[in-house]
């Protein structure tokens, strides 16, 4: 890996710092916890694609992010899916960059990247699934299926 500069390094503190703003601050928090999650802020999974610094970066954001969360495994979890699938997402579809799909609509590595990491979203819905559960009782928690369709 090659050393990271202080441009690097500011890229990364930046990135990191966008995420935890559009997952923290109202009124983007409403959305981004809770049973029902979505996070704008993961568009910034696909910035991974244009230079690797940027899965260090996400990842660090997620990690604060989450520490605004209800629970303590989600930090856990939540965190480590995002390294586990942004960078082996990254790995895997990187050799289908800059090949257009749809009359140059959609980067194909983009689009498979997005497949990838929804399907296993499914770390994310089983987590959910244990914690809603655990906070709200029966009442309050959804089945793993529905958590991994609305995560």
């Amino acid at each position: 890996m090659k050393k990271q500069t202080v441009r690097d390094l500011t890229h990364i503190a930046i990135v990191a710092a966008l995420y935890v703003v559009l997952t923290v601050v109202p009124p983007f928090n409403l959305i981004s916890y809770g049973p029902y999650q979505f996070r704008i802020a993961e568009m910034f999974n696909l910035l991974g694609f244009y230079n690797r610094k940027y899965i260090i970066a996400v990842t660090l954001g997620c990690v604060i992010a989450n520490f605004f969360s209800f629970n303590m495994i989600d930090v856990v979890v939540g965190s480590l899916s995002t390294l586990v699938f942004v960078g082996s997402g990254v790995y895997f579809f990187d050799r289908f960059k800059n090949q257009d799909i749809l009359g140059g609509l959609f980067d194909k590595a983009h689009v498979y990247f997005a497949f990838y990491f929804s399907f296993f979203m499914v770390t994310i819905a089983a987590e959910l699934t244990l914690v809603t559960q655990a906070h709200f009782g029966q009442l309050g928690s959804l089945l793993l299926w529905e958590n991994w369709l609305l995560s």
